[in-house]
């Protein structure tokens, strides 16, 4: 049998639909029937079927067509749906490559913007340090300009101080003389006064107690005879009293006489009643003590609770105070808290920026210590350069220096000169040799300066290694030995060796 969706050409799947649950086992039944008449309708052909059959397939015809329909509205709802938000992301997506795009292009700009400042800047680097060079070299030309200013003004300086300290020191010596005999003087005087003030005071403190002993005395002879008088008066007004109260005794007593005497005539009738009383009032009594007894006990009870009561509220007001003790000191330690966190974090931060700092003077001492390990290097040579040339200068002054007394000595011999031209001749050739001595004494002692010089620097870089706690770093460093003839002048400093005579 050709169904109404087969006619239509709609292909695409059915959509299933759930059973629906309804309450009533009957209805179940009635829909159960139509089910098998379908199934059985559908089996035979439209001829063979009858009117309430052909009916009954009108109305399942009619209810797949509604359902079809429906079907078909929902799937275009749904088609509709999917078609725009399709275009709704194809517009988003176009959009967001259009962004990308232009984000790639700002990212190429800036990076061709970046490219361009950092070789502007390399530029700018590189003039800088060029001119930091020039700067630098043009300082350091000022610096050895000053320092040979400075060292002559500070040369010319100590001879006018070691002067004006002599005359200091014995300008001090002469004071010193005077004042030793200003203070033998005031010695003498300041014995003298403090002998005479201690016989002063030492009299003073006799009188006074003298005096002071001769009034304690008198008090005490005051004090004796006061209480003498008090203890008479005492014993007056005793007697007194006693004899007072015997009389007022003796009167009591006879006036009690004869009441008890009246009373033991007149109530020997109320004795009898008196006694009958007395029993009911001792029963009486006896219930009383019973009763004081139990209120004794209750009242024992009622401190015993009172006292611990009272100790309770002493232990409680103990823990009030503990309490509120304990809240100020729990609010005073998160303050203090607070503030050791604060603390706390500004140590971190001084740490930090202590550590940088350390950082760089590390580095600098690095960059100190290859500077001044080549700067020694340097000196070490240009010492041992100049050293070497003055002792070759020395001896080649020396040779000559022989050279030229043997020649003297010959042209001497070959002319036969007058005595008087033979001292002339000799007198000046003794002011060459003068000079000439006095040019080798002033190299002999630039060499030992030289050496001085090296060898105090080479002394001071190792102490200083010492003091910071560093290795040796140039162990190959050795002191210059000049010459035993210029041993003492090394012994002065480089600065201040004197020149010589």
């Amino acid at each position: 049998m050709v169904t109404f969706r087969q006619r239509c050409g709609l292909n695409y799947p059915r959509r299933r639909m759930g059973p629906k649950k309804k309450a009533g086992g009957g209805k179940k039944k009635k829909k159960d029937a139509p089910g098998k008449d379908i199934g059985i309708l559908s089996a035979l052909s439209t001829q063979e079927m009858t009117k309430e059959q052909l009916e009954q397939q009108v109305l399942q015809l009619r209810e797949e067509l509604k359902k079809e329909q429906e079907e078909r509205n929902y799937f275009q709802l749904e088609r509709d749906k999917i078609h725009t938000f399709w275009e709704i992301t194809r517009k988003q997506l176009e959009e967001k490559r259009a962004e990308m795009r232009n984000k790639d292009k700002e990212m190429e700009d800036a990076e061709e913007r970046h490219q361009v400042e950092i070789k502007v800047y390399k530029q700018k680097v590189k003039h800088l340090l060029f001119e930091q060079q020039n700067s630098l070299a043009e300082v350091q030309i000022d610096a050895t300009v000053k320092m040979k200013v400075a060292e002559e003004k500070y040369r010319e300086n100590e001879v006018q101080l070691r002067k004006h300290l002599n005359r200091r020191k014995l300008q001090m010596k002469e004071q010193e003389m005077a004042s030793s005999d200003v203070v033998k003087n005031v010695k003498m005087k300041h014995t003298e006064t403090m002998s005479h003030l201690r016989d002063d005071f030492n009299r003073q403190v006799s009188e006074i107690e003298t005096k002071y002993k001769e009034k304690m005395h008198q008090l005490q002879e005051e004090l004796k005879l006061q209480r003498k008088t008090d203890l008479h008066e005492l014993e007056e007004n005793k007697n007194g009293q006693i004899n007072s109260l015997v009389k007022c005794h003796e009167k009591s007593f006879s006036d009690m006489k004869n009441y008890y005497n009246d009373i033991t005539l007149n109530n020997l009738s109320v004795i009898n009643t008196l006694k009958e009383q007395l029993q009911k009032s001792k029963k009486h009594e006896e219930r009383m003590e019973r009763e004081m007894l139990d209120l004794n006990v209750q009242k024992r009870q009622v401190v015993d609770r009172l006292e611990k009561a009272q100790g309770e509220l002493v232990e409680l007001r103990k823990d009030l105070e503990n309490y509120t003790k304990d809240k100020r000191l729990l609010a005073n330690n998160k303050v203090r808290i607070k503030v050791l966190e604060a603390e706390k974090k500004e140590l971190k931060w001084e740490m930090e920026v202590l550590e940088q700092r350390f950082d760089k003077v590390e580095e600098e001492r690095d960059e100190l210590r290859g500077h001044f390990v080549t700067t020694l290097n340097e000196v070490q040579q240009c010492s041992n350069l100049q050293s070497i040339v003055l002792e070759r200068k020395l001896a080649a002054l020396e040779t000559t220096l022989e050279k030229k007394d043997a020649q003297l000595d010959k042209v001497l011999s070959t002319c036969n000169l007058a005595p008087e031209d033979v001292t002339v001749v000799t007198q000046k050739v003794e002011d060459v040799l003068d000079y000439k001595n006095g040019a080798i004494k002033q190299l002999q002692f630039e060499l030992a300066r030289a050496c001085k010089a090296h060898n105090d620097l080479l002394r001071a870089y190792k102490e200083k290694l010492a003091a910071q706690g560093l290795p040796q770093v140039a162990p190959n460093f050795k002191p210059l030995k000049p010459s035993t003839v210029m041993q003492d002048i090394c012994k002065a400093p480089a600065s201040l060796q004197p020149m010589p005579s």
